[in-house]
């Protein structure tokens, strides 16, 4: 099971000087030839480069390097400017340059399920997610206990259909330049266009993976109606679209007659966690490359 997904933390690497690359562009001969001649005239040495294509000749090209340049911090401004001028211009790409030493600024909105929220701080605080959380965004109070011990500001905003505009608005002055992802850990609320291109990052979201067979409430209630045998889960960038994201990471567990509905829901809530706490681990990373409405993730 393990191979099947990416290796996760940096092991014994250490962060300090360490960045990472993700580019995409055209596929065309001479592309990993070109970045490595930068880095290297850069004096940077590659640790790791995994790479893409969508097809033989003709597709997408896509690519995740790991090196190490002493001095990347002070010296990262301008080898961002060189490269964009130097290779990116020539072949077309777009890429990001990040340093390992610097950690994802996470905010997370959530509602009253406290499964996903709490699986997420307690991981973070044992040093499994390489992230910093800043803040939690609620639209109840009621998981603000929850909360206190980890040490993470916790914001109640209310929302609902009826002042939809102001909570939101209320929202983006609290995200808007201070957080690099949003994760809606079970967050039951709708999130308006308006929302989406104005807070500036990207948003992960978790659901079951029933849609869109049992859509609206009570959703286990109905599989185990259906007599499902799987019961899974779905993390992924939101946009628009509802539900409709680019998929980061789906997991499922295999259940039976025997389990009553509030097995799967327990069951359910599992996998939630696991691919939910994959998919944030993995953006936090910059394993992911968004290309169209997939995901490629190294």
């Amino acid at each position: 099971m393990g191979s099947q997904y990416p290796e996760t933390g940096r092991g014994s690497l250490p962060a300090k000087d360490v960045g990472r690359l993700l580019l995409r562009c055209d596929d065309r001969p001479g592309l990993v030839a070109a970045v490595s001649a930068f880095l290297a005239g850069a004096g940077a040495n590659i640790v790791s480069l995994d790479q893409h294509a969508t097809e033989q000749s003709g597709g997408t090209f896509m690519q995740r390097t790991i090196f190490h340049l002493p001095g990347l911090t002070a010296a990262r401004d301008e080898l961002e400017r060189s490269f964009a001028r130097e290779v990116a211009s020539k072949f077309d790409m777009d890429f990001r340059l990040t340093e390992a030493a610097k950690p994802k600024r996470v905010a997370i909105m959530a509602s009253k399920e406290d499964h996903c929220l709490l699986d997420l701080l307690w991981r973070n605080r044992r040093g499994e997610l390489d992230m910093s959380v800043v803040m939690v965004i609620s639209n109840h109070a009621d998981l603000a206990d929850q909360v206190r011990p980890f040490s993470v500001p916790f914001l109640h905003v209310p929302s609902t259909k009826e002042i939809r505009h102001e909570a939101e608005q209320r929202q983006l002055d609290l995200l808007k330049g201070n957080v690099d992802v949003v994760v809606l850990a079970r967050y039951m609320q709708i999130l308006t266009p308006n929302f989406l291109t104005e807070v500036g990052c990207p948003l992960i979201n978790i659901h079951h993976s029933f849609l869109p067979a049992f859509i609206g409430a009570a959703p286990y209630r109905r599989a185990k109606e259906r007599g499902v045998k799987l019961v899974g889960a779905t993390a992924h960038y939101v946009t628009e679209d509802l539900d409709e994201g680019p998929i980061i990471e789906q997991d499922v567990v295999r259940v039976d007659h025997r389990h009553n509905v509030e097995d799967l829901a327990r069951l359910g809530s599992d996998v939630e966690r696991l691919v939910l706490s994959r998919a944030v681990l993995w953006h936090c990373e910059d394993r992911i490359i968004r290309f169209g409405n997939q995901t490629v993730i190294f």
